[in-house]
């Protein structure tokens, strides 16, 4: 193995760009003759658009376009879609309202995109954009996801009765009421899952390009999948034929799921350019994004979990409503499903599940995928109630999981999924003894005499990753197949650059990548480069979501390699004049096994392509490409436990300890992984203690800026304790899971797990910030 191949603890190369500040994003971006765009947005939750008047924008210095939704229809630019099919119960398909670009009729939530504004500036654009005129009836609003089903609440789409998208049902409702006929003890719980906003760090921006004498369109955009960009913006929303439009997301500032979506922005800049003959570039503002980023979580959920008297889980039943906003966003539909039902099983062997989901319209911000997509939502249901039916039985948190593990694999749960290896017991086992879990009473015992309320939860979470295969998700109604593709090129003087449909937006692909590479080839670090995030330089790819990554473009990565593998050593073995079998790579060249006659790796390249010693009939050059489709999810799991201290005179809560066990599977950089996890348990505390969205009852959003909205900062987290177990994954070619999501699936019911447990309380709501403690430990006293 070499010292910077698979399992080595490598700084990440792509870090110097960063840290110098020399990365190159969307806004650093510049084309002749650039212009500036601002949009003017609905001030208000719901209304009719009765006039819009541009005439003084239009006069005003700088302008060169002012435009609008009914221009946008007339040149045929289509609506936005939700890409995966879901049908209810009933077999009728889900209510998918009309989402035009540039809303033209209606406006159905505070942010809804209405006017595009195309000026020599920034300023001078904005100052336009606040001089359109628009003439609204206000309608009525309804943002509560339960009230919109009521008799008498808003219709917000003519398609959806009642705002209902859709009723779904997984699992078997019979076996289900069965098994709680015979249930010993039935532990109900109402759970809600806070809405989040995503906050990444770059906020979303378009510039958009139409060449008139190529007549062809560029995009440069902060996508996480530029590929299905261009599918879709030509597919469906007829921007232009794909053949003509070339997407590029160069470095990307975080994503988190917040930006594998088409929005309308990249839409009407594109459409814009053309219109106005200049190239069309928009920034998002922090408030922008706050109102417009595809928000993430709003469940509202009752289950209920039966058990024998042995406390065996006998059955499950969740019902769910899930608040999808004003809009269906391109994956809204898989979240509250597919992405979320199918792991109600949580690490349990659990006979009997059936789930019942509701999909609801709200004047709110459309709701997606954000980091977990629908996992963190049902471990925190899962997690919840194991360790409140502890607390009721008076049992060990602990034992009563390890009761219930799966401990047989492969393992088929009755809500889809085929769990393929776990241990789920050496992850449990590591936490406990990291966190010195026996140890635990003398603490709370010494909190107490500090008047401080110690509590310790933990949180055992399962997650489904690296979505797949494309035949099974296809036949689930997902509208794309969820392969990968890679593209291995050996240069003539052996350097090798690696084209791969994964985009990376601070996952480190450009380090873990390459590691593979000198892993199978002892070449450098340095002379491997990774290419991404360009449609005309990678072929097609489905991008990076689903902490897919490593599990499905690193496999793809690899099927490459064994091509170029595979004729690298017909060449040496021709150069050598030996036998192709005997031909072993070490570092950096091509030797025959148990000799000392070799070819170093760039002779071989460069033999490659002068091609005048090639074997007979090969073709010269050294490239090689590969599509993986896997053949089931990856799933990763482990065991989070989460200690604090609670002041009960303020309500504040101070982590003292959170202890985070893995399993992942193989690993290609430790390091790398770590960060994953530190970064996926910040935001999942963040979830837990500080952030929520709130709309007030006319559809306002009243937390659009971080005076209101609270972020978790480095004084609100501890020095996290990780460590990861192994059980590969017998899926891929690596044998590895997925790290990227884990930590913001696993934290958040394992910190009001804890906090409960201090204040001996069983309800709280998310986040749990120090009033609400106050006040939940107010009516405990009582």
């Amino acid at each position: 193995m070499g010292i910077e191949g698979v399992g080595a603890r490598v700084a990440r190369k792509e870090d110097k760009r960063f840290i110098t500040g020399a990365g190159r994003y969307v806004d650093d971006m510049v084309v002749p003759g650039m212009k500036h765009a601002a949009f003017v947005r609905s001030p208000h939750a719901h209304a009719q658009i009765k006039k819009i008047d541009v005439k003084k924008a239009q006069g005003m210095p700088g302008v060169i376009g002012v435009l609008t939704g009914k221009e946008l229809k007339a040149d045929g630019i289509g609506n936005l879609i939700c890409g995966w099919m879901i049908h209810s119960k009933d077999g009728s398909p889900m209510k998918m309202g009309a989402w035009s670009p540039l809303a033209f009729d209606r406006v159905r939530y505070v942010g809804d995109a209405v006017v595009i504004v195309v000026a020599e500036t920034k300023g001078q654009a904005r100052d336009a954009a606040e001089a359109v005129e628009i003439t609204y009836k206000e309608l009525k609003a309804v943002v509560d996801a339960s009230k919109a089903m009521d008799k008498g609440a808003p219709q917000i789409h003519p398609e959806a009765d009642n705002n209902l998208i859709f009723d779904w049902d997984i699992g078997n409702a019979d076996d289900t009421a069965a098994a709680f006929k015979t249930a010993a003890h039935v532990v109900k719980m109402d759970i809600v899952n806070n809405r989040l906003v995503p906050n990444a760090m770059e906020p979303r921006a378009a510039l958009g390009h139409y060449d008139k004498a190529e007549d062809h369109y560029t995009c440069w955009t902060t996508s996480q999948n530029p590929h299905v960009a261009r599918l879709v913006m030509s597919a469906f929303y007829n921007v232009a034929p794909e053949n003509k439009l070339r997407v590029i997301a160069p470095d990307v500032g975080g994503g988190f799921g917040s930006k594998i979506y088409i929005y309308p922005e990249e839409i009407v800049c594109l459409w814009a350019s053309k219109k106005t003959g200049v190239p069309v570039k928009w920034v998002a503002d922090r408030t922008e994004s706050f109102l417009t980023d595809a928000h993430g979580r709003d469940h509202h959920t009752h289950a209920e979990m039966a058990f024998d008297k042995d406390h065996r889980i006998l059955g499950l039943k969740v019902e769910t409503k899930a608040n999808l906003g004003a809009y269906m966003s391109l994956f809204s539909s898989a979240t509250p499903t597919y992405l979320y039902a199918t792991l109600l099983s949580g690490q349990y062997n659990i006979p009997a599940i059936h789930a019942n989901v509701k999909a609801i319209y709200t004047n709110t911000a459309p709701v997606d995928a954000y980091r977990g997509a629908g996992r963190p939502e049902a471990t925190f249901v899962m997690e919840r109630m194991m360790e409140t039916a502890a607390r009721q039985f008076g049992v060990s948190p602990a034992e009563l999981r390890r009761k219930n593990f799966v401990t047989a694999f492969p393992h088929q749960t009755p809500v889809i999924m085929c769990y393929d290896a776990g241990d789920y017991a050496a992850s449990l086992d590591a936490a406990m003894k990291a966190s010195d879990y026996a140890g635990f009473a003398k603490r709370k015992a010494a909190a107490a005499k500090k008047g401080l309320l110690r509590g310790i939860g933990m949180s055992c979470y399962i997650e489904a990753c690296g979505i797949a295969p494309s035949a099974a998700v296809g036949s689930l109604g997902a509208g794309v197949g969820l392969w990968e593709s890679a593209e291995v090129r050996v240069n003539a003087v052996g350097t090798i650059e690696v084209l791969t449909g994964s985009h990376s937006h601070g996952q480190g692909h450009e380090t873990t990548f390459a590691q593979l590479v000198n892993e199978r080839f002892g070449v450098p670090l340095d002379s491997v480069s990774i290419v991404h995030g360009d449609t005309d330089k990678v072929q097609m790819g489905m991008g990076t979501y689903g902490s897919r990554s490593g599990a499905v473009g690193m496999s793809a990565i690899v099927k490459a390699l064994d091509k170029v593998e595979a004729k690298a050593k017909k060449i040496a073995a021709h150069l050598l004049e030996a036998d192709e079998g005997d031909i072993v790579i070490e570092n950096g060249a091509l030797k025959v096994a148990g000799t000392d006659k070799n070819v170093p790796w760039f002779q071989m390249a460069l033999a490659a392509y002068t091609a005048h010693n090639l074997p007979g009939g090969m073709e010269p050059g050294l490239k090689e490409t590969a599509f993986y489709d896997p053949s089931n999810f990856t799933f990763p799991a482990g065991c989070y436990i989460c200690e604090v201290e609670v002041d009960p005179e303020t309500g504040v809560t101070e982590i003292i300890q959170f202890v985070a066990a893995d399993d992942f599977g193989n690993i290609i950089n430790p390091m790398i992984v770590e960060g994953q996890v530190h970064g996926g348990l910040a935001q999942g505390i963040g979830q837990a203690l500080l952030e929520g969205a709130h709309y007030d009852n006319s559809g306002q959003l009243l937390t659009a800026s971080y005076m209101d909205y609270t972020m978790p900062r480095a004084g609100d987290l501890p020095s996290f304790k990780v460590s990861t177990s192994n059980t590969p994954c017998p899926g891929n070619p690596l044998g590895i899971k997925g790290c990227g999501e884990a930590g913001a699936i696993g934290s958040p019911p394992a910190v009001i797990n804890a906090i409960t447990d201090a204040i001996g309380s069983n309800d709280l709501a998310m986040p749990a910030s120090p009033s609400t403690v106050w006040v939940a430990i107010r009516a405990t006293k009582h």
